[in-house]
C-alpha cells in the first residue's frame, strides 16, 4: 500500500503584545501632568479586546481604569475609577494610553497596562509603566562637556597655526634655493663668456712669424 506523504507547515504568529515605548520611566516634576503610554498589536486582529490600567501600591493593584474593545476601528467605552485620571486613546491607533493630572510624591511607582484578547483564545499581555517624581528636573552638569571641547579647539587651533607656519617656512626655503641656483648659474655664464674673449684678445696680439 502506497500512500501520500502530507507535510504539516506549522505557522509561528505573533500574539497580542502591549507597549509603554522604548522608554519605559519618566521623571516628572511635582504636580505636572503626565501621560501613561501604551498600545497593543496582534497579528490576527481583535475581538472584545478587554483592557485595563492599575497601580501597584506597594503590592495592592488599585485599578484606574478599564475598557472593551469590541472590534478594529470601533472606539470603547472606557470606565475611569480615579479622578485625576483620564483615558485619551483611540482604538483607531491601537492606542490605550492615559493622563494623570496634578501627580504627587504619592503618584511614584508602578504603572500597568494590561490587555487580553478574546480572539486569540484570551491571550493577555502586561506591560510596566515606572513614574518617579521630583522636586526639579536635574540639569545636566555641562562643565566637563565645555572643558573637553575647549581643549580640543585649542589643539585644532595650535594644529593650524602650525601647519600654516611649517608652509610659510618651506615656501621662504625653496624661494631662497631658487634664488641661490639662479645666481650660480648666471656666474658661470659670466665667467665662461669673459675666458672666450681673452682667448680672441691673445689672438690678435700674437705677431705674426
Amino acid at each position: 500500500f502506497t500512500g501520500n506523504r502530507i507535510t504539516q507547515q506549522v505557522f509561528i504568529v505573533g500574539g497580542l503584545e502591549v507597549s509603554t515605548g522604548k522608554v519605559s520611566t519618566l521623571e516628572a516634576i511635582n504636580g505636572s501632568t503626565v501621560l501613561l503610554p501604551c498600545t497593543y498589536s496582534s497579528c490576527i486582529g481583535i475581538k472584545n479586546l478587554y483592557f485595563n490600567w492599575h497601580y501597584d501600591d506597594n503590592g495592592t493593584m488599585i485599578k484606574l481604569c478599564e475598557a472593551v474593545i469590541p472590534i478594529e476601528g470601533v472606539e470603547p467605552r472606557v470606565f475611569v475609577y480615579h479622578e485625576r485620571v483620564e483615558f485619551v486613546g483611540s482604538s483607531k491607533s491601537n492606542n490605550i494610553s492615559i493622563l494623570l493630572w496634578n501627580i504627587t510624591f504619592e503618584d511614584q511607582g508602578n504603572y500597568l497596562c494590561f490587555a487580553r484578547n478574546e480572539k486569540e483564545k484570551f491571550r493577555n499581555h502586561t506591560a510596566i509603566y515606572t513614574l518617579l517624581v521630583v522636586d526639579q528636573i536635574k540639569e545636566v552638569d555641562k562643565s566637563l562637556t565645555v572643558i573637553i571641547v575647549s581643549v580640543l579647539g585649542g589643539v585644532i587651533g595650535l594644529s593650524i597655526i602650525f601647519m600654516v607656519i611649517k608652509g610659510l617656512v618651506v615656501h621662504f626655503l625653496l624661494n631662497d634655493g631658487e634664488k641661490n641656483k639662479e645666481c650660480l648659474v648666471s656666474s658661470g655664464n659670466d665667467n665662461t663668456e669673459n675666458g672666450h674673449s681673452g682667448a680672441k684678445a691673445d689672438n690678435k696680439g700674437t705677431p705674426k712669424a
